[in-house]
């Protein structure tokens, strides 16, 4: 993994199949398709509404006006086609340690099983690390094996601290020394 800029001088994360760099305007689409395919058993807020939003005008908006920071979610693009197939990067939520980053990812279905999930956090944690961060956090529902699998392969240890939710179930917190 390298870190440095693309040909707009956007910072960007290099690895051998991947591109990790600020999203584009254009690319909401991609954004909104994520949304489609959510899980019914996610959160209202963070699933598609009953009135269809957040539609792809909404999504481009929220591009256009949340510039690039040091703690934020990259699109993740493929070298070979130059497709973008989802995010991996940095939010900071203040769980459950204020000012230590979580984790998070997620990639257009089609795209699963094909180690790029593992691939991009790789890229994030290695950044992460260079700039200073001690440890990563990671929330993941008690459901979502796929995610719980990935997080193993980083080396992600849960930390007995949850979150049960009768209707959504579990959200389970992992950490990782870095």
């Amino acid at each position: 993994m390298s870190a440095g800029a693309d040909e707009e001088h956007e910072p960007a994360l290099h690895t051998a199949r991947l591109l990790l760099r600020p999203w584009r305007v254009g690319e909401a689409a991609v954004l909104h398709e994520l949304w489609t395919e959510r899980d019914p058993r996610v959160p209202p807020h963070r699933q598609m509404s009953a009135d269809g939003r957040p539609t792809v005008a909404d999504l481009e908006e929220s591009i256009r006006s949340n510039p690039p920071t040091t703690v934020g979610l990259l699109a993740v693009k493929l070298v070979r086609t130059g497709a973008v197939i989802g995010y991996c990067g940095l939010v900071d939520s203040g769980r459950p340690v204020p000012g230590e980053p979580e984790l998070a990812f997620e990639l257009l279905q089609r795209h699963w099983g094909r180690g790029y999930a593992t691939e991009a956090s790789l890229a994030v944690m290695d950044w992460a690390r260079s700039s200073g961060y001690g440890r990563l956090w990671a929330t993941v529902w008690d459901w979502n094996t796929a995610s719980r699998r990935v997080l193993a392969k980083l080396g992600f240890l849960e930390t007995g601290q949850s979150e049960p939710d009768p209707a959504y179930g579990t959200t389970l917190f992992t950490m990782r020394d870095l």
